[in-house]
């Protein structure tokens, strides 16, 4: 049975480089130079790839991320997708930049990729590699914050941590839940 990977984020080249489009930027290095292609009736691109000998998609929305949650759950249905091999990888505020943290549902914290998804879905039951950004610096708006363009530094480091991300990913598929959370989460470095 086939894997599907959400790559969250905002269509467009006005949003590519921002914090908030860091679970499509995972999504493109696990396409590894593959072409996302126009999936037919639905508002997203996709392509699948192997990794541990699983067929993994890897889909992006070319909806507003509020409104993204319906394709992702249309694609499930239509490839016979099981939620728990829905893989959702996104910008997180509450985890600090640099950081990932790998878990099974939760709530949105205020994402909308997530509440539309939770929607499209009907659960928070799948799984999630938040991307850690951090909070805004002062009064900034997070809104703001995240769809923000980034600097060269500030990119640079977004990307590190996209790449983790993206090896995270591969690591979920491959052996599972707490194998990831032990060696991607937050600390998990230092136990």
């Amino acid at each position: 049975m086939a894997w599907l990977v959400a790559g969250l984020g905002n269509p467009g080249q006005e949003y590519a480089r921002t914090r908030h489009n860091a679970g499509r930027m995972a999504l493109d290095h696990l396409a590894d130079g593959a072409r996302l292609k126009k999936v037919r009736f639905l508002p997203a691109e996709a392509t699948d790839v192997r990794i541990a000998g699983e067929q993994v998609w890897l889909v992006a929305s070319t909806r507003y991320m509020n409104e993204a949650g319906p394709a992702y759950a249309s694609f499930a249905k239509k490839h016979g997708i099981d939620l728990d091999r829905v893989i959702a990888v996104h910008d997180e505020l509450e985890v600090a930049p640099g950081e990932l943290m790998v878990k099974l549902g939760g709530g949105s914290g205020g994402h909308n990729g997530l509440k539309s998804l939770t929607r499209a879905f009907a659960t928070p039951d799948y799984l999630r590699v938040r991307i850690g950004i951090g909070r805004p610096p002062g009064r900034q708006d997070p809104a703001d914050f995240v769809l923000q363009p980034l600097g060269s530094k500030g990119a640079e480091d977004l990307e590190i941590t996209v790449r983790r991300a993206a090896e995270a990913v591969a690591c979920l598929v491959e052996e599972g839940l707490e194998a990831t959370q032990q060696r991607f989460n937050r600390g998990a470095a230092t136990r």
